[in-house]
């Protein structure tokens, strides 16, 4: 009983604020429920699904979705990994250095957002008074947030900013806990370079793998903060994510259970994703063993 005591408080927090929202979104999921004029939920199966699959804006959202995945994902892993690596030396200054690459993971995102959007305006904007004033590049000023590729590649960039240092301390201490004894012998080896990183450290790093990759998958799939601040998914809807659309048709269209529905969708495919990274790490490693 003292244990369950203890175990108590948590057991209530969890069940209250994630398993029921959990269970009851999911049963919103297949009904029609607008809880400012309805009464009550009523069942429709599977139709907010159908909806979701032949809705424009749905669809346009997923689109945008991934295009910031797959750029977010790939650059934020290429570059974690290569600061780690440079941080794994033993450089002079190197605490200052870690302090550095990690300072930005505790700025809030949205307060972030807004020095972005001042930096990327097109009047006054830092990055176009050094391009143009400064550096005399006129031609390569521009309204970066009203142009749909450029407003999702200054959404990745910020993206890239804020969770960069996060994912490079998880490779640092990955890197650290390769025993010194294998780097030693790869060295003796005569593997040097890039075969001792192909060979020695890419495999001994696949644990680590599978928790930066689900970390950069979830960030990835679950954007939110950035095209909010950054542009509200504009110009148009090219920079809408799925994430967005969910909290447009729940909190403003007051449509939850279609909100719920793609809210499910999204979910997942998230978890989809994640059991890929998982299976393809954790096989890699099985078969180097």
């Amino acid at each position: 009983m003292t244990g369950v005591l203890f175990v108590l408080p948590a057991a209530l927090f969890v069940f209250v604020f994630m398993l029921y929202p959990l269970v009851y979104s999911g049963v919103l999921s297949f009904t029609k429920y607008n809880f400012v004029r309805d009464a009550a939920p009523a069942f429709i199966g599977l139709d907010n699904y159908r909806q979701a699959f032949s809705d424009p804006l749905f669809l346009t959202a997923l689109r945008n979705t991934f295009v910031f995945a797959v750029g977010y994902f790939v650059l934020v892993m290429v570059i974690s990994l290569s600061l780690a690596m440079l941080l794994f030396r033993r450089l002079r200054f190197s605490g200052f250095y870690r302090s550095a690459v990690f300072m930005p993971i505790v700025v809030p995102l949205s307060l972030a957002g807004l020095v972005f959007v001042w930096i990327l305006q097109p009047n006054y904007g830092l990055l176009n008074h050094v391009l143009g004033d400064i550096l005399g590049l006129h031609g390569a000023t521009r309204a970066w947030l009203s142009d749909g590729t450029t407003a999702m590649a200054a959404i990745i960039v910020l993206a890239l900013w804020a969770t960069i240092g996060f994912l490079t301390i998880l490779f640092l201490s990955g890197l650290q806990a390769i025993p010194q004894e294998i780097l030693e012998s790869a060295e003796i080896d005569g593997a040097d370079g890039w075969k001792r990183f192909q060979h020695v450290i890419l495999p001994s790093l696949r644990p680590t793998f599978v928790i930066t990759g689900t970390w950069g998958l979830l960030q990835a799939l679950k954007v939110f903060v950035e095209p909010m601040v950054l542009t509200d998914g504009g110009p148009g809807t090219s920079t809408l994510v799925l994430y967005q659309q969910i909290y447009i048709t729940a909190f403003n269209y007051f449509d939850m259970g279609y909100a719920s529905a793609m809210g499910y969708i999204l979910g997942a495919i998230i978890l989809i994703l994640i059991g890929v990274n998982y299976v393809i790490s954790m096989g890699r490693t099985r078969r180097d063993v």
